[in-house]
């Protein structure tokens, strides 16, 4: 449903200061509002706060505002939210080897020769985004393909999705991995038939290489933060939700605030299997009077992902009788960690993919919400990624939020039914089924497993189809949103879950002047091409960032 401001509505919409700074004209303007789309001619702001919108531009002419912005033509829109990304390693990915996209084994192979003859004197050569499902055979690779590029150096090469990394022989010798070490709790070394490594470490394996790196420093973590925020803004994102920091990270976003160089705010959870988080959690919740730095969440990662067959299931995988994924802590480790975090304040955000993994959270979230009545936390169950049906309606009955990213639905179509077959999928990615049945959503992407470009996650709710309008109809169409839907999920909805509702994601008199002005109108525009909306123009508490 839509609705154009009338009088009365105007009314209610002006905020008490009548100095306005700026004027946003010659615009169509769209935002939601609890589920209701909005529209209007023009928007004006001052001191970094929206004071009115107009509903035509002829009442838009009697502003007082002394800077004017001719919008020419284009389409406002309320700033766009994503509500789990990984922002320092989005900026470690665009300082190192990019792998996303890459064809075959020999490709990211060529990709990594490519950045080796600019960056040849780097101890540690560091590289992100292979996807093996979408190579010839689908399988893993092997580390003598790195060998025969690196000869001393140490190459490391995270996976699309974090859950796995493909080193060469010099990372394992420097990580002491031989036939004889063991797989870690939590993690696999894959090995070949003489039970040599043959490179790719799932999970908490990751970590034996990850001990032997050299170390981050404050400064390279800030620089980092600052350059994706930077490729965010471009994209149209105002806010972003850390899905786990480390306190390493903590420090250099407080830095960054106090420098007053964050060009986007950031809602951060941290990251509770860092051991010098105690820290922030004896001090409780820091919120920033501007929210351009909220830390109020923790994060808790309760398995592994699909792609790799790290994703905890109740049943074999389809694809391979025998396994069912990992569960990265245990059962006295994930009450400790939640009962900790809800005692001190903080919001649970539970990573969850594979259905066992998504039940044994929301069994510990309705056990820990109750022992602290803390209900109004907001607690967040982050992917909701293969549910079975009988956990559907649990979200809204226990009050937890369905953390959703829209576009792993289209990345893992051709990939999903094959690891858990055509019965498990009808809990797969069910955004319709959460959203009928009470449950609060949020979107977001998980850059840098998906790309930033909101807009296609808005396309893939919508669609439910990739870029090439594949599949027919979209797949498991019934489980499409509406474009309303779609604006909520990454704009209001995100902000609910952050507790950040009557401040941003949306554009009312009093709320932040967070907005985009973007080439297309996603309300009119075909569906099939949602995706390619450009942004022209990025403004955060009415300071344009992009």
């Amino acid at each position: 449903m839509i609705r154009r401001l009338s009088c009365a509505i105007l009314f209610t919409l002006v905020a008490t200061s009548t100095q306005a700074a700026t004027l946003v004209y010659n615009v169509t303007g769209y935002t939601m509002n609890e589920g209701e789309r909005v529209q209007f001619a023009a928007l004006e702001f001052g001191d970094g706060v929206i004071t009115r919108l107009y509903s035509n531009d002829l009442e838009a002419r009697a502003s007082k505002a002394e800077e004017r912005i001719d919008g020419n033509g284009a389409i406002l829109l309320p700033g766009l939210i994503d509500a789990h990304g990984h922002v320092t390693a989005l900026g470690r990915g665009l300082s190192a080897v990019n792998l996303v996209g890459s064809t075959s084994a020999a490709d990211a192979a060529a990709r990594v020769r490519a950045f080796l003859a600019d960056n040849g004197n780097q101890e540690w050569v560091r590289g992100h985004g292979w996807n093996q499902v979408l190579w010839p055979g689908k399988q893993f690779p092997h580390r003598s393909s790195l060998d025969a590029l690196a000869g001393k150096q140490a190459v490391a090469l995270t996976r699309i999705d974090g859950h796995a990394m493909w080193v060469n022989s010099t990372a394992l010798k420097l990580a002491d991995i031989g036939p004889e070490t063991p797989d870690p709790d939590g993690g696999q070394i894959i090995r070949d038939d003489t039970g040599r490594a043959t490179g790719v470490l799932i999970d908490n394996a990751m970590n034996l290489v990850k001990a032997v790196m050299p170390p981050i420093t404050d400064e390279d973590m800030a620089n980092f933060a600052l350059t994706a925020m930077q490729a965010l803004a471009s994209q149209g994102i105002t806010s972003v939700h850390d899905a786990g920091i480390t306190a390493q990270e903590v420090r250099a976003y407080q830095a960054l605030r106090r420098e007053n160089r964050m060009p986007i705010r950031v809602y951060a959870m941290l990251k509770m299997v860092d051991p010098a988080i105690d820290q922030y959690l004896q001090q409780g919740p820091l919120i920033d009077e501007q929210h351009m730095l909220d830390i109020r969440s923790v994060k808790i990662s309760a398995d592994g992902a699909l792609g790799s067959r790290g994703a905890a299931l109740f049943e074999d995988y389809s694809d391979m009788p025998g396994q069912r994924g990992l569960l990265l802590v245990n059962d006295e480790q994930l009450d400790r960690y939640m009962d900790r975090s809800m005692a001190a304040g903080y919001q649970v955000n539970v990573h969850a993919i594979g259905d066992k993994a998504n039940a044994r959270v929301l069994d510990f979230l309705e056990q820990m919400i109750a022992r602290h009545d803390n209900r109004h936390l907001r607690h967040r169950n982050e992917h909701s990624q293969i549910v079975r049906l009988e956990d559907i309606s649990r979200f809204a009955e226990i009050g937890v939020v369905a953390s959703i990213q829209p576009t792993h639905a289209t990345s893992d179509k051709n990939m999903a039914g094959d690891r858990v077959g055509e019965a498990r999928l009808a809990g797969a990615y069910a955004w319709r089924k959460l959203l009928d049945s009470g449950a609060r959503l949020a979107g977001g992407s998980d850059f840098p497993v998906e790309s930033i470009n909101p807009f296609y996650g808005i396309h893939a709710a919508v669609t439910r189809q990739d870029h090439q309008n594949q599949p027919p109809g979209g797949w498991l169409p019934g489980e499409r949103l509406l474009r309303n839907e779609a604006l909520s999920l990454f704009t209001e909805w995100a902000a609910w879950a952050a507790h950040q509702e009557t401040v941003i994601g949306r554009l009312l008199p009093g709320y932040a002047a967070d907005f985009i002005l973007v080439s297309d109108d996603m309300f009119t525009m075909p569906a099939e091409d949602l995706w390619r909306n450009q942004v022209l123009g990025t403004w955060v508490a009415g300071r344009k960032v992009h």
